[in-house]
């Protein structure tokens, strides 16, 4: 679980939080605390992610966003370092986002990073920079922190009825793998996490070690090969749920995203049409195919990849083979939601922010 919340006067300063104004009942009916809006943050080691909500009747509306691709962890794994122009990049990214916040006039927000700050030598000196240079306080999140935040964002799509869900968020720096049990367990979805692991393997460390532009199948093997075997350990532990009555697999991250969009064939990312997708593995495989025959320009010129991520999505989709091959499923959950959401979620939870006058 997560460890208490700081408070401020000024939420953009808070890693944790300010506390939000209170709830006042109207009716008997549902009522929501009104003038709070919530913001979640999450600069990952390829991305910076910010959403913006208030809560709603079902959940929350979300009024803002913001993503980016900044690379902060390029060249981590050689150097152990952040480099110098992959920190200017989030920094300006990160002084987007506190405009953003203050525009829409956050009353509690949570910012935090992953594994490229976890492992980074000067992760720390960063997030100093970021304090005094983009006015932010950045939280360092750990691994089970991760796991939870992005099980808790996206739980709601698995299906009610499976006793066991294998729930993996593929990241940049590392990837989250989750066994998720059955909801008869716990409202709670952090509460049903049987298992759990954070592999050292994202898209960008795969792409670094093996070269993301020329992909032959051969190699494209080769990485999954590497990917199964960091995988093995949380294999064996995990390796009750494959036969649990209405086993799934359920992905959170870009690339089952984008294999998503691309299996679609939509002419542009569209959120509305992938979250929530059930695909085939037949489906997902052609879509691997497809991807590997393409050359680099191609994949740059597809609409759902773009040539930010072009050098990047057969490593991505390595490490999504590697996890499927494990946990054999006929079907695939997509979900265009995890930490973030997760973020979200928490926060308003703990504000009763869905306060039921009785």
């Amino acid at each position: 679980m997560t460890p208490p919340h700081r408070h401020s006067a000024d939420p953009l300063r808070a890693g944790g939080s300010s506390a939000g104004p209170n709830a006042r009942p109207h009716n008997g009916h549902n009522v929501y605390r009104a003038q709070a809006t919530y913001a979640a943050l999450d600069l990952g080691t390829n991305n910076c992610r910010l959403l913006i909500a208030r809560p709603a009747q079902h959940g929350f509306r979300v009024v803002d966003a913001f993503s980016r691709i900044v690379r902060l962890g390029e060249g981590l794994a050689a150097s152990s370092r952040l480099g110098e122009a992959a920190m200017d990049r989030a920094v300006e990214a990160l002084k987007i986002c506190r405009g953003k916040m203050a525009n829409r006039g956050v009353t509690r927000a949570r910012l935090v990073t992953t594994e490229a700050c976890r492992a980074a030598s000067n992760g720390l000196d960063f997030i100093r920079r970021v304090a005094a240079e983009a006015e932010l306080s950045l939280e360092i999140i750990d691994q089970r922190t991760e796991a939870s935040l992005a099980v808790s964002g996206c739980a709601a799509l698995a299906d009610p009825g499976a006793e066991a869900v294998i729930v993996f968020d593929i990241g940049g720096g590392s990837t989250e793998i989750v066994w998720l049990g059955s909801r008869s367990e716990a409202r709670d979805p952090a509460a049903r996490i049987r298992e759990w692991a954070s592999l050292p393997t994202g898209v960008v460390t795969v792409a670094e070690r093996y070269g993301g532009v020329e992909v032959s199948r051969e190699l494209f093997e080769r990485m999954v090969a590497d990917c199964s075997q960091v995988l093995e350990p949380f294999v064996k532990k995990a390796a009750g749920a494959r036969h649990a009555r209405g086993f799934h697999l359920l992905g959170t991250s870009g690339t089952v995203t984008t294999v998503a969009g691309i299996h679609l064939g939509l002419p542009r990312y569209d959120r509305r049409e992938v979250d929530g997708l059930w695909m085939q593995q037949d489906d997902i495989l052609a879509v691997i195919d497809r991807l590997i025959e393409m050359d680099y320009a191609a994949r740059a010129a597809n609409a759902c990849i773009g040539r930010e991520r072009a050098d990047l999505v057969l490593a991505g989709c390595a490490i999504f083979e590697a996890i499927r091959r494990a946990f054999p499923s006929e079907r695939v959950r997509i979900a265009d939601r995890g930490l973030r959401e997760g973020i979200l979620l928490r926060m308003m939870h703990e504000d009763r922010a869905w306060w039921r006058r009785r």
